[in-house]
């Protein structure tokens, strides 16, 4: 389905996120005889919910919603909304087509010029790195889905050359038309509350390489598992391992050559590094070759993503709240071989195991402050793996556990949020608890 068949139509949207506020004020602009003629709700929705997507339109909440969306001729949700709800099913069921507003744009651009970029962890710092890469070029690059301007929004610009798109596996998931270009950073469980299953999670994130229009897949060499389900795709290209874009103590190289020296490096951590190498290779399948190693000159960290918060009682304190899983939290670690860290772990339970993590930790003999959820889990596994109880407290919450990590710090220390967990326990989402623990680190 693409967004230009829906003219004339009646159309329901399901939540009024970011894409469906988007979509709201591309079909009133574009597409005048259609019209938003029911907007769901799991709760009721404030005014500026109701304003954003339309004032005309009936609002329908809870158990309402599927008979009101059942009378309309297509639903666009929001990525939120996940694909297994049951009421969703039952409207599939029904014969009306479900849509994101990205599978919309995606659909209408044939998926042509268009590199999509997912991945569990570091997707949004792949796209970023590619778009910055692409202009330091001197080329027509958009950054836009989940990092940069909703791909509807792309209607209101020139074409570009390039659209570098970063898409979760919530828009990947009933996805109709692929991307040309089709990258894949990483896999590791996550999300499983809305995918149902790790199993789940995983299919329905390699699903974008089986999409129409998928031509290259760019693949983490690293990971056999990605390997195997890029190997339908017309041309595979593979980065993390010699002979192509790859990564060590030195820097960045191609072919073996040293193409970035690690003190050029824009962001600390091998996993960033190869997140550098991911977007470099998607370019050059492109046909873009930035000036090196001058072009990443700039980059700076995203927000919440080993983003540096400056220096206070003689540490270092980083903010890496997006790290929401066990793996992306060893990452962090290995951003800093030779500092002494205190790690605050710990967010809602989706089941994690932390015992490499526990032994990663007492490996190097850092320290962990442990909270609410899954941070006790995170303490036990530290001090059984040999961390002493003094260097893995637990505490009440995000304020207790950063004057915990302020007296264990030594002068030269890393305190670094990074909390293997995600927010939604104790905050509406990982921003607030970054900048909450920002404004923590500055507080008398």
């Amino acid at each position: 389905m693409r967004f230009s068949d829906l003219e004339g139509a009646a159309v329901g949207v399901w939540g009024a996120g970011r894409e469906v506020r988007s979509f709201a004020a591309q079909l009133r602009r574009r597409l005048p005889g259609a019209r938003i003629a029911v907007a769901a709700f799991d709760a009721p929705p404030s005014a500026a919910e109701v304003e954003a997507v339309g004032a005309d339109a009936r609002v329908a909440v809870g158990e309402e919603a599927v008979e009101a969306l059942a009378r309309c001729d297509a639903i666009v949700r929001s990525p939120g909304v996940s694909i297994h709800r049951p009421d969703l099913t039952e409207l599939r069921g029904r014969g009306i087509p479900v849509a994101t507003a990205t599978g919309l744009w995606l659909a209408e651009q044939g998926g042509r010029g268009v590199v999509g970029i997912t991945g569990t962890k570091g997707k949004s710092t792949t796209a970023a790195l590619a778009h910055h890469l692409a202009t330091a070029a001197g080329r027509d690059a958009a950054l836009a889905g989940n990092i940069g301007v909703p791909a509807l929004d792309l209607l209101d610009r020139k074409p570009p050359e390039l659209v570098l798109l970063e898409l979760s596996s919530y828009q990947i998931a009933d996805l109709e038309q692929g991307p040309e270009t089709a990258v894949i950073v990483n896999l590791h469980p996550e999300h499983l509350d809305w995918h149902r299953s790790e199993a789940a999670y995983r299919e329905e994130k390699l699903r974008i390489f089986k999409l129409p229009g998928v031509r290259t897949a760019v693949v983490n060499a690293r990971m056999p598992e990605l390997l195997d389900a890029a190997a339908g795709v017309e041309r595979l290209v593979t980065y993390g391992e010699p002979g192509g874009w790859d990564c060590d103590e030195a820097g960045v190289r191609r072919a073996d050559e040293l193409a970035i020296p690690a003190a050029d490096l824009p962001l600390p951590g091998p996993h960033n590094a190869l997140d550098l190498c991911a977007a470099l290779a998607a370019l050059e399948v492109a046909g873009i070759e930035p000036p090196l190693p001058q072009a990443v000159a700039g980059f700076a960290s995203l927000p919440h993503r080993l983003q540096p918060c400056g220096e206070r009682d003689g540490a270092t304190w980083v903010d890496d709240s997006i790290s929401t899983t066990p793996e992306s939290t060893l990452a962090a670690l290995e951003a800093f071989p030779e500092r002494d860290v205190v790690l605050l772990a710990g967010g809602q339970d989706r089941g994690q195991d932390y015992g490499c993590l526990g032994a990663a930790l007492a490996r190097r003999g850092a320290a962990v402050v442990g909270m609410p959820t899954t941070g006790e889990r995170a303490v036990a596994a530290a001090r059984e793996a040999g961390v002493p109880p003094e260097r893995a407290p637990v505490a009440a919450d995000l304020t207790a556990a950063v004057e915990l990590a302020r007296g264990i710090a030594a002068p030269g220390s890393v305190i670094l949020l990074s909390p293997a967990a995600p927010s939604y326990d104790r905050f509406r989402n990982f921003e607030e608890r970054g900048e909450r623990f920002r404004e923590l680190m500055r507080a008398p």
